[in-house]
């Protein structure tokens, strides 16, 4: 019988056939010769297809690659999975183990991902994009398994049969780790498909493969990049079903704002200087390069600078004006009793809130200790509002929050789900409400129309007036 052996070398695998025999396809196209080892070189990723093409064509494999154990699990203190659930682990067993379960945030996708290690009984690392996510994901599995659960990240190398990691460290140790596990799951897998994440992927020679994310949604090839580096969407749960059964009922309220004239008039004088340096330049930002061209373009030609300046000057006045001040006032007071979290779009307009209604901020630049007291105070309700850019957009569990207040955002539709997906944690009697401000007249409205095309938004848009404010 013809035989090949297989060998893990940092990140990739060594196909190394026996003299005279010829590898079959797919497994000849996937691999490249490397003369430097006399051997055929292949992406680690390629495990599972070259151990399965070499069982359908009866060669003998020698798998000097796999350093990975099979692990006898128990789920301490179990409960019992919900109907999506349940389907997601029939759906993705189905796909041999491989593939993409999307669920709303809120639904339960940790829970899920411990079911499907349970059913794997494999050395299993699950990978995270921040350090909060790491250490949350850590107390989750060492609960459940009872067991010691590896770290690899903010200063952490605990590598055990169950570690969790951030996809930085990850990408940095999978050429010496990648052949240790069996299983491997991707939370909030949407973060793979950049340049550097992806290797964390294909440096890792797991057969088992498990993406998990609320909005796997992307405008570049990050779908096709995640189908070939853990699968297709197997299952997939939307908000607007799980509403009022597993998340709690909610309504989204768009709120647009009118500028003072002072405002108003700011507004239109910067935005005119800044659209006549874009279109004397010719610069397109519907394609993929238009604003990096922007920034090179205004560092190097005259008027850019100031171009660049009106650019700031338009957005800050449209992201932050007075009126949409007075309206989020305005909600804090009519929601008293409720834990809200205000959401902007840059650091300098949530200092600048935090400043003004003396509310604690939370940005990237928040250190690890101050961030933890702030969100346990949220939680116990000591501080009823937290004001955040984007660090609250994924990846942080606060049920307790019932009202999100979007007073500016960028036009990813990803981002605003992920916003309303903060507040939609099901309580007993809890009733959600996602506001968004729009300035009324300015770029705001297309932005917003943009990130609103999703099917949690539908049949949500309610018409009405208050206090002079237009309200749809």
């Amino acid at each position: 019988m013809a035989k090949i052996r297989l060998e893990f070398s940092a990140g990739t695998l060594l196909v190394k056939p026996e003299e005279g025999t010829e590898l079959p396809e797919p497994i000849a196209s996937s691999t490249i010769q490397d003369i430097r080892v006399n051997s055929y070189r292949a992406a680690a990723s390629d495990y599972e297809k070259i151990m399965r093409t070499a069982y359908e064509n009866r060669l003998e494999i020698e798998d000097a690659a796999r350093s990975y154990n099979s692990l006898d699990l128990k789920i301490f203190n179990p409960h019992p999975p919900m109907p999506h659930q349940r389907k997601a682990l029939e759906k993705w067993r189905e796909a041999k183990g491989r593939g993409l379960v999307v669920m709303p945030t809120g639904s339960g996708k940790t829970y899920f991902a411990v079911l499907a290690i349970a059913a794997i009984r494999r050395s299993t690392l699950v990978v995270v994009p921040t350090i909060d996510l790491m250490i949350q994901w850590q107390k989750v599995l060492s609960s459940f398994f009872q067991c010691e659960v590896g770290m690899l990240g903010g200063g952490s190398k605990d590598v055990r049969d169950i570690t969790v990691s951030t996809y930085d460290s990850a990408v940095l140790m999978m050429e010496f780790i990648g052949n240790r596990f069996g299983f491997i799951v991707f939370d909030e897998c949407h973060h793979l498909p950049g340049q550097v994440n992806r290797m964390a992927a294909s440096m890792c020679i797991a057969p088992y493969r498990l993406g998990l994310t609320a909005t796997p949604e992307r405008e570049d090839d990050g779908m096709e990049v995640m189908e070939r580096l853990i699968g297709p969407i197997v299952f997939q749960a939307h908000i607007d079903e799980l509403e009022g059964k597993v998340l709690a009922p909610y309504i989204t309220r768009r709120i647009r704002v009118t500028l003072s004239p002072e405002e108003a008039e700011e507004y239109a004088a910067a935005r005119r200087m800044y659209t006549n340096f874009i279109r004397a330049h010719q610069i397109d930002f519907s394609e993929r390069d238009g604003w990096t061209r922007f920034i090179m373009l205004s560092a190097r030609l005259p008027g850019g600078r100031d171009a660049m300046k009106a650019y700031l000057k338009q957005r800050a006045i449209a992201q932050c004006s007075r009126a949409k001040l007075n309206i989020v006032w305005d909600i804090m007071r009519e929601n008293r009793s409720e834990r809200i979290i205000i959401f902007t779009a840059d650091n300098d307009t949530a200092y600048r809130m935090g400043e003004i209604f003396c509310m604690p901020v939370l940005t990237h630049k928040t250190k690890a200790a101050e961030r933890k007291d702030f969100l346990d105070r949220f939680r116990s309700g000591e501080y009823p509002v937290l004001l955040t850019s984007k660090v609250l957009n994924e990846g942080v569990d606060v049920p307790e929050a019932s009202i999100g207040i979007v007073v500016s955002g960028s036009g990813s539709t990803r981002e605003h789900v992920q916003r309303l997906g903060r507040i939609l944690r099901a309580k007993d009697g809890k009733q959600a409400v996602l506001y968004e401000l729009v300035s009324d007249g300015t770029s705001e409205m297309r932005v917003s129309d943009r990130r609103r095309q999703h099917r949690a938004y539908e049949q949500r848009r309610l018409q009405f007036y208050r206090r002079g404010y237009i309200k749809e």
